[in-house]
């Protein structure tokens, strides 16, 4: 189970009412930030090390958040990277002391946020580790070195606190809405924290000091292992595969009973990332189904009820190779396999090339929902929610990795771009994920799912799905979200 309470000795603390019982969550803001120093106790210099969208976003919000503490940030790269000069044009540079080699960057860190791909992490993660001062705290935005050690037989360090604060959206979103949060106070994505190690009893506070820094609204509790599975199990399910597979499932069944090209983008792809996922953004799960009409009704209850089984059997799957290992080595293996070369793209499928027509169209018509997109993708979110729930995952981590974390920052942006860009541009890690389990997904939908769709609804199932204790959990981790909408060029 994870777990639900902590506490701290700097911040005030609030209990948020959950199904069940209550989970104990740090409101953040900007008010928070003159707490940080003392937060912070013993850090005076913070490394972030590496700069692609988490490294960039996160080394910013921190300094911008810590500017005239005496707590200094710094980005570590590697010999010879690319990236250096757009963290120069930053304001992080050489002369300052605030760029530098990655192994120098962490030897001089009293906290190390270690931030680069995936892959060079796997690769160098022996050599930051020898790198580090006898007491500096390692920091992790996700679990994937945790299953990483587990799969070589590595371990942590000793002597070293273990922090992880893991932000519910993309980097690039987790720097916008922190910008945004200098209008509207709060304004961030949701982090969960997690404490691996704490040799001297610090490391909850450094860690929520941390999320406070980066903007976080709400910051709530797992452990490493937790958001390892959930946020790895996300990626390859509601976050990013099984969108892919819904999308390209949809266009297909749209393009196969007549539709045009325009008509079944818009019935597909432009649907579930735009109106479907900014109503359940503004009115939750429930407001879906209950703002369609009644023959839109009846075409979501099919839908839904078609849907989540199928889906649910292809989440239960990936959580099982995720939780015993067998995705992270697949991820390895073709880590391995690709090397340096580059991976192929999935865009090229004949949908795709749509989409820029689509995205013009739009300042002439607003869509409504369309109900069988609806109901295919709220039955997959539900089937996601449904499995995180019974693995043990509390409220706030399941709401915020099936709902949350999908329509306030990956879904916003597969709606300005395309979700094939998405897959093609995300990390290696998700990306690798996203090919592997999206043609399942495809698959289940359109040789299960959809034949299925004009059968009487599941009546069973879809009142389960009304009367679901999801809907608190997320009307409860909404109160805590400004609403503030993201912005993306």
């Amino acid at each position: 189970m994870t777990p639900t309470t902590y506490t701290s000795r700097v911040f005030t603390l609030e209990s948020l009412d959950v199904p069940g019982g209550t989970e104990t969550v740090l409101r953040g803001g900007r008010n928070l930030f003159p707490l940080l120093p003392d937060a912070f106790a013993g850090i005076r210099r913070i490394g972030v090390i590496g700069w692609g969208p988490q490294g960039r976003a996160q080394a910013l919000n921190l300094r911008d958040s810590l500017a005239g503490t005496g707590i200094t940030v710094a980005v570590g790269l590697r010999p010879g990277s690319r990236s250096a000069a757009d963290a120069r044009a930053e304001g992080f540079t050489e002369e300052s002391g605030t760029l530098g080699d990655w192994l120098a960057v962490t030897a001089d860190s009293d906290l190390v946020i270690l931030l680069i791909a995936d892959s060079a992490l796997a690769a160098h993660h022996r050599e930051l580790f020898a790198a580090l001062k006898p007491d500096a705290v390692i920091g992790l935005s996700h679990g994937f070195l945790l299953g990483h050690l587990r799969e070589s037989g590595g371990e942590f360090p000793a002597g070293h606190a273990v922090i992880a604060v893991c932000p519910k959206g993309m980097g690039d979103s987790v720097r916008r809405l922190y910008v945004q949060g200098a209008e509207v106070n709060g304004a961030g994505i949701n982090s969960s924290f997690a404490v691996h190690a704490d040799p001297d009893g610090r490391a909850t506070d450094l860690a929520l000091a941390w999320s406070v820094a980066i903007g976080s609204p709400y910051t709530f509790v797992t452990t490493l292992d937790g958001e390892y599975r959930s946020d790895i199990v996300g990626e390859r399910a509601i976050l990013l595969g099984a969108v892919h597979g819904i999308v390209e499932s949809l266009y297909t069944r749209q393009r196969l009973a007549g539709a045009a090209e325009i008509t079944a983008y818009e019935r597909s792809c432009e649907n579930v990332t735009g109106p479907i996922a900014r109503t359940i953004s503004r009115a939750g799960l429930l407001a879906v189904r209950e703002e369609l009409d009644a023959p839109g009704r009846d075409i979501f209850d099919g839908a839904y009820t078609a849907a989540y089984g199928p889906a649910r059997e292809i989440v239960a799957e990936v959580y099982d190779e995720v939780a015993d290992g067998t995705e992270l080595r697949s991820v390895i293996l073709a880590e391995q396999r690709l090397g340096a070369r580059p991976m192929s793209r999935i865009g090229g499928s004949p949908m795709w090339a749509v989409g820029e027509s689509v995205r013009a169209l739009r300042a002439e018509r607003e869509l409504s929902v369309d109900p069988f997109a609806a109901g295919v993708f709220v039955g997959t979110m539900m089937a996601q929610v449904d499995e995180f729930a019974e693995r043990g995952h509390a409220w706030s981590e399941i709401v915020n990795e099936s709902v949350i974390e999908a329509v306030d920052s990956l879904l916003p942006y597969m709606h300005a771009r395309d979700v094939a860009h998405m897959v093609d541009n995300c990390s290696r890690t998700a990306r690798l994920g996203a090919r592997r389990w999206g043609p399942r997904f495809q698959a289940a939908y359109e040789q299960i799912a959809y034949p299925a769709a004009d059968d009487p609804a599941d009546a069973a199932l879809l009142a389960a799905f009304t009367t679901h204790p999801v809907h608190e959990a997320l009307a409860t981790a909404a109160k805590l979200r400004p609403p503030v909408d993201i912005s993306v060029a």
